[in-house]
């Protein structure tokens, strides 16, 4: 294709974004081609004028300010790209009892293969929330508006197509920059590719966004900014054909966001990926590389368009930048933080508020707002291909093994998760060895057994809460990769059991062994003790799963998990015994829910059964059996062996991880359909917008949408 020029805009080279000749292109301008390869055009029609023709100078009107979209390439050529379009999108938040106060207002564009979006603006203008509702990923206090088609149709974002990274880099602090992509590959890629191919991807990922000399570092020392590029490294493994990046530069110097983005733009134009980036304030060389640009104030577009047109934008109307990097001016401009006075050309100042209003109201009457409508009218018409919808392509078993051996070397590697805890128990238990040293079998040593036995079921499992902050620190690495499509929640919950099994068996069998050896000298009945030992802690981090589950705050779990175990504790028959508990509440269920109960008798069937102790109580035999003290004293059920309650307790374990399976999945089901009840279809959509301009942006404005029930779940 040849290069189109414009008239007092300057001469723009008009480069085509497809991946192969053989594909047709959406021609856009952008000053940064020329830092990267660019792909000759083919000949495949044109949407709009079938000629190049070179348009007049704005001469301070806004008619036909895009060239480019009068050239777009046929949608139907780009088979294997990602054509994502929205239109009149709308997005409020609940705000009390005054109504809904609108974060986005009426916004509309569109995204192309081989092209690479910026969405900019001032801090709070909408630009995480605008790309948080293309991707899906709203919360489910939000009520959505408006059109969002995948290639002209409505339909979900697969895993494989689509990857979004967070502004927050939630990463697994103990592994090597290398494990953690290594790790990534072997999760994400099929089983088809080999471990050498998969690894090969890793480093070669690695090194395409620099980090070749941190290998070998762990990731928790590393700098804000190589901790960003792990994060983008993990999400382009599977080379996605859509990618949203929120933030991609925070944390990096100007010479790193550079070569980040050089690189990120570069895949994109050879591969003919779609990507959409939210970004606060690039340097001059970054902003030339992005192909369009939409940039928002307040929730409103103020501009939306190729990032070489938006200076004469601003410019026809009175707000030439001077010699300043062009996006300081954008957002110094729209920026009704510290509402300054901005230089209007030689007409004087206006306030950035009436700069705004003047910007978005050109906007909406411009020529440039009806070449978007009709760029995005023929992308609907030339229909693409349905997404596939294949999930994660490792199989379920490889994504358990490769989840339980990461978890494995981050919990080896994390002091906190269970080392310390095992120092901690193995001193506790050298107290209670040396408190009951040597018990012996006399009348007093029946309540001594009876209290040292009590605390390593009550108190030494409590402390299981201990590795509770860790846990949600794990919940957070899983919630993004969950929400990317890495592996499922079953897949999660057995790594994660079996990870943590030999961690658990050590901290059951040396501190036990040091408190049970210096109890009574008697290791006979101590496989049995370190086996419940183990149970209870297992189902302590069960319930704290749970727990995390529901509150994932670590402070709140911590108070709600301590709250759980102590009523638990009240109920399991020793504070106060079986017989005299309270029937409603106490003995019915609570006895019975309560693990405390089961894991109190199996320690005293396995302790007092088969031992004989003196009697002093008057009046009666000289010695009184085990079974006796067990039926009178504890009032242990004598039904059953002490195996029952052992089996019982692993039960528990076993239903509290599909509980917290299980909740999981609720939860994903009931946001989904509450971002499903809170996306209006596209003809509400003037109603509320009606209503919503009613008002100022600033105040709460009233619900006008609780007529819509029958909705449709665009993304």
């Amino acid at each position: 294709m040849e290069p189109v020029t414009s008239a007092g805009v300057g001469d723009l080279e008009m480069q085509s974004t497809g991946s192969e000749e053989a594909d047709g292109s959406w021609s856009s301008t952008s000053t940064g081609s020329s830092r990267l390869d660019s792909h000759e055009a083919s000949s495949s029609p044109r949407i709009g004028s079938e000629e190049e023709v070179a348009k007049p100078s704005l001469g301070g009107t806004e008619e036909e300010i895009y060239v480019a979209y009068n050239r777009v390439g046929c949608v139907t050529s780009k088979r294997e790209g990602v054509f994502l379009t929205w239109k009149d999108v709308w997005v409020t938040v609940a705000d009390g009892k005054r109504g809904r106060l609108p974060i986005l207002q009426g916004l509309t564009g569109f995204a192309q293969p081989g092209e690479v979006l910026a969405i900019m603006g001032p801090s709070g203008c909408g630009k995480s929330t605008l790309l948080d509702s293309l991707a899906g990923r709203l919360n489910s206090n939000t009520k959505q508006t408006g059109e969002i088609l995948v290639n002209g149709i409505k339909q979900t974002l697969a895993f494989g197509t689509s990857a979004y990274v967070t502004q927050d880099d939630t990463l697994m602090t103990t592994l090597t920059v290398r494990e953690a992509v290594y790790y990534s590959a072997q999760l994400q890629l099929p089983d088809s590719m080999s471990r050498p191919e998969k690894k090969q991807r890793a480093e070669m990922t690695i090194r395409q966004m620099g980090l070749q000399d941190s290998l070998d570092t762990r990731i928790g020392g590393l700098s804000g900014g190589q901790k960003r590029r792990v994060s983008i490294c993990i999400e382009i493994l599977t080379r996605p054909k859509l990618l949203f990046l929120d933030e991609p530069t925070s944390g990096l110097d100007s010479a790193a966001s550079f070569h980040v983005m050089s690189r990120i733009t570069k895949l994109a134009r050879q591969d003919g990926r779609t990507v959409i980036a939210s970004i606060h304030q690039p340097s001059s060389e970054v902003f030339e590389l992005f192909t369009n640009l939409c940039l928002l104030s307040n929730g409103l577009t103020v501009y939306f368009g190729p990032v070489s047109m938006a200076e004469e934008f601003f410019a026809s109307k009175g707000f030439r930048p001077s010699l300043r990097n062009p996006s300081d001016h954008y957002l110094r401009t729209i920026n009704k933080d510290f509402d300054t006075d901005i230089e209007k050309g030689s007409d004087g100042t206006e306030s950035t508020e009436e700069v705004i209003n003047i910007l978005v109201k050109s906007y909406k009457s411009s020529g440039t707002f009806q070449q978007v409508q009709q760029v995005l009218s023929k992308i609907c018409q030339q229909k693409g291909g349905t997404l596939e919808k294949k999930g994660s392509q490792a199989s379920f078993i490889t994504q358990c093994l490769v989840l339980t051996r990461r978890s494995f070397v981050n919990m080896y590697r994390d002091l906190g998760y269970y080392w310390l805890r095992l120092a901690i128990y193995t001193a506790l238990c050298l107290c209670v060895g040396t408190l009951f040293y040597d018990v012996g079998f006399n009348f007093g040593s029946i309540q001594a057994r009876g209290l040292m036995l009590m605390f390593v079921a009550a108190f030494l499992t409590f402390m299981a809460i201990g590795g509770f902050p860790s846990f949600v620190e794990d919940m957070k690495i899983f919630g993004r990769e969950r929400l990317n499509g890495h592996y499922g929640v079953g897949a999660y919950v057995i790594g994660n059991t079996f990870s943590s099994i030999p961690y658990l068996l050590i901290i059951s069998l040396v501190p036990g062994a040091i408190a049970y050896y210096l109890v009574q000298k008697n290791f006979q009945h101590f496989p049995y003790f370190a086996l419940l030992l183990f149970a209870c802690m297992m189902l302590v981090e069960s319930l704290m799963m749970i727990v995390a589950s529901v509150v994932p705050d670590f402070l709140m779990g911590i108070i709600t998990g301590a709250g759980i175990q102590g009523v638990m504790m009240l109920g399991g028959g020793f504070f106060r015994l079986p017989n005299d508990l309270p029937k409603p509440f106490w003995r019915y269920p609570m006895f019975y829910i309560s693990f405390h109960k089961y894991a109190n008798q199996g320690f005293f069937k396995n302790e007092f059964e088969g031992l004989t102790f003196t009697n002093n109580q008057a009046g009666g035999s000289a010695t009184i059996s085990g079974d006796d003290i067990l039926r009178n004293t504890w009032h242990v059920e004598m039904g059953y062996s002490k195996w029952i309650d052992l089996v019982i307790l692993l039960g528990m374990v076993v239903l509290y991880r599909l509980m917290f399976w299980g909740i999981i999945k609720t939860v994903e089901k009931v946001k989904m359909v509450i971002k499903a009840l809170g996306v209006v279809p596209p003809k509400h959509s003037k109603q509320i917008m009606e209503n919503t301009l009613s008002e100022s942006s600033h105040e709460a404005i009233k619900d006008v949408v609780s007529e819509s029930l029958d909705v449709e779940y665009f993304l």
